[in-house]
């Protein structure tokens, strides 16, 4: 009957999650490493909204940053009692990417609309229907007259989407959180609900900046043609990653490596001039069975060879992640999250992995288990017109607060 209470209490706060949601993405908080101004503004609005619902027990943890207009970039915190001590941390991402071309939009991405049965605009999914859903979870729990099982942390935190440099990474350091918090990052999901991220692959990220001769495009024998070294490096580089590294493992979805080249920087401003300078980036999500130290030797042995083949510099960064432990599928908290998840979706989750990128792989290499799980719109986030359903965000918030009653 208790638990019955709780989901009819988060069935009535619909219109209110809806509206707060609207609120909140309204706020373009873009990192200022990519071209915004942070999450300040919108943790002002999120924070009026915890203040009207009753909550009082809240607080900042600010991370320098130099970049930011106020040199520093906030996470807030809301904490609550329960019965127990231990608590269950549900964990969301303030900040979003940026809304890239215009013209791919049917809408102001920052002045979000409800269509139908659903809501779009920049970070409506990812991560701002979640973010939504733990807040009302709490909500809806003490509406029902219940005290949480457990203690309850809600983070709403900075700087994920550009590798928590400026958020958790440093948040970790300052024993804000305990090795027997259940941690909840509901930052990927499934249209059904019915998968549990227990582990995150590998990854790298390569940038490569050829540097050639700069001439004029009439004249291409008198200079060296960074753009056409660089054409031949990401075929070679794209095709070597593949041919080597075939491994799969059906835990993670999709089930091997990924080797994507993904970005392209600006070159030259005109047709006629050959470039003498071309930078482009690769994304790779790889598998825990997967050697890096390999991949990597791999990478520089093409580099080396091309320079040597074609006398252009050719200068690479690896940006490195190995792959972090892997949370137990026997845990307390994937157990809690299956059961609610059962009451709320009448399904069993499964676990497995998927390629990375979360707040979860932060907690696992401290050895406190983590899960992602969320209902969530696949293949939504970071794209024009980003939506979520309706539905989804009242029943992320069911399960959340089913788990925070300990049902």
């Amino acid at each position: 009957m208790q638990d019955e209470n709780i989901l009819n209490e988060a069935e009535k706060l619909r219109d209110q999650m809806v509206n707060s949601l609207i609120k909140i993405c309204s706020f373009p908080a873009i990192s200022p490493h990519n071209g915004g101004t942070g999450e300040t503004e919108k943790l002002k609005e999120l924070e009026k909204i915890i203040r009207e619902l009753g909550f009082k027990n809240l607080k900042y943890e600010y991370v320098d940053d130099p970049k930011s207009p106020t040199k520093n970039r906030p996470s807030l915190f809301l904490e609550y009692p329960g019965k127990k001590s231990q608590r269950i941390c549900i964990l969301t991402h303030v900040d979003v990417v940026p809304e890239g071309d215009r013209s791919f939009w049917s809408l102001d991405p920052f002045k979000p609309e409800v269509r139908g049965s659903r809501l779009y605009g920049r970070g409506v999914s990812d991560n701002g229907m979640c973010l939504i859903a733990s807040l009302y979870a709490l909500k809806a729990v003490l509406n029902a007259g219940v005290e949480p099982e457990y203690s309850v942390l809600l983070a709403f935190v900075a700087d994920e989407e550009m590798g928590s440099h400026y958020g958790l990474e440093k948040l970790l350091e300052r024993n804000i959180f305990k090795p027997d918090d259940l941690i909840v990052v509901p930052d990927s999901g499934n249209d059904a609900g019915d998968f549990i991220e227990i582990a995150e692959k590998a990854m790298f990220k390569l940038i490569f900046t050829v540097t050639g001769k700069q001439v004029h495009a009439s004249l291409p024998h008198t200079g060296l043609n960074a753009c056409r070294v660089a054409n031949f490096l990401a075929y070679e580089v794209d095709k070597a990653l593949h041919e080597k590294f075939t491994q799969r493992d059906n835990n993670f979805d999709p089930p091997f490596s990924t080797f994507e080249p993904t970005r392209r920087f600006a070159n030259v401003p005109n047709t006629n001039t050959v470039p003498g300078r071309e930078k482009f980036e690769f994304d790779c999500r790889v598998l825990p069975s997967v050697d890096l130290d390999e991949a990597e030797n791999l990478i520089r042995s093409i580099v080396s060879k091309i320079e040597n083949d074609t006398g252009a510099k050719i200068n690479l960064e690896i940006d490195r992640t190995d792959s972090a432990p892997i949370t137990d599928p026997n845990s307390e908290v994937v157990k809690l999250l299956i059961k609610s998840a059962q009451k709320v979706l009448n399904l069993t989750p499964k676990t497995g992995g998927i390629g990375g990128g979360t707040f979860a792989a932060l907690f696992r290499r401290k050895n406190i288990p983590a899960v992602v799980w969320s209902q969530e719109c696949d293949g939504v986030a970071h794209q024009p017109d980003e939506f979520t359903e309706i539905n989804y965000i009242v029943n992320n918030s069911k399960v959340f607060a089913l788990m925070m009653a300990g049902e």
